[in-house]
């Protein structure tokens, strides 16, 4: 389920191409959980790494907890949009595979250069994707923020973001995150999908989530190799880390099958239909 698997970018782009030399920094965003393990792993993988945490100011006391992850994850966007390099932006509960930095970027530098790419996702949820590059990198949609790349101009892009959603929101429960694809696109920017995940969601359901009757357990389809350490959910065991990809590669089969993850408008609408099915079959059934 775990093997690495072959795929015309990590076969044919030079090593300049991937995460270790593409990326500016990673930031860990926390509150109050430990980050030591997540943090030794990148450092060890040769990235430099800080943790951003959540500030706890008396007024945020009568904020969602998600509204308070958006404003640490606009912390971190301040610091994407002074950057040189893209950022790679993770939250505490995020599980790399191993040897992460090895993997290319999700799109191309050539064209993140002509200052046209927003983000890109190393972790997805509910996935969809719209267009196949002939390189192979796939322009699409997730929602979660798990982990993901974000180019100096899509920082700088996102400024506005927070504002908007609390003008719009407030400081309650939403899901803000399945509107960030969107706010990038109406400013012209391109957002990408990975062919499989960097990581896996490492925590347990959120009960904000589940008090606003969402589930809040979600975990990645399908991964480009084998985690780096156990998860949280997993609780120390590998028969039940194993029994929860299973779910999960189950799930993104099925999400295929349905039309969920490649939708059959965006199939009919496309001119080069064979490339988005092939991307989309092959990652979820090629070794």
């Amino acid at each position: 389920m775990n093997a690495i698997a072959p795929h015309s970018n990590l076969d044919n782009d030079a090593d300049s191409n991937t995460l270790i030399h593409q990326v500016g920094k990673v930031l860990i965003l926390a509150h109050r959980e430990s980050t030591d393990l997540l943090q030794s792993t990148f450092t060890q993988a040769g990235f430099e790494c800080d943790v951003l945490r959540q500030a706890d100011k008396p007024e945020y006391q009568t904020y969602a907890s998600i509204y308070r992850c958006l404003l640490n994850h606009s912390q971190a966007w301040e610091f994407a949009a002074q950057a040189q390099q893209p950022t790679l932006i993770v939250e505490a509960d995020f599980v790399p595979i191993v040897d992460l930095g090895k993997l290319p970027l999700p799109f191309s530098p050539d064209q993140a250069r002509l200052e046209n790419v927003g983000m890109a996702w190393l972790y997805t949820c509910a996935p969809q994707i719209y267009s196949v590059t002939v390189d192979g990198f796939a322009e699409g949609f997730s929602t979660a923020l798990v982990a993901y790349i974000l180019t100096p101009q899509g920082a700088r892009a996102l400024q506005g973001f927070v504002g908007e959603i609390t003008v719009r929101h407030g400081t309650g429960y939403y899901n803000f995150d399945s509107e960030i694809d969107g706010f990038l696109r109406a400013q012209n920017l391109k957002n990408y999908v990975p062919f499989r995940n960097y990581g896996e969601h490492g925590g347990r359901a959120n009960p904000e989530h589940r008090r606003n009757g969402m589930s809040g357990l979600h975990r990645a389809d399908v991964l480009w190799g084998s985690l780096a350490f156990l998860p949280i959910y997993s609780e120390g065991s590998h028969l039940r880390l194993f029994g929860a990809r299973l779910q999960a590669r189950f799930k993104g089969i099925a999400r295929l099958a349905m039309g969920k993850y490649l939708r059959p408008k965006i199939v009919k609408s496309s001119r080069t239909p064979g490339r988005l099915i092939s991307f989309a079959i092959r990652r979820q059934l090629t070794l």
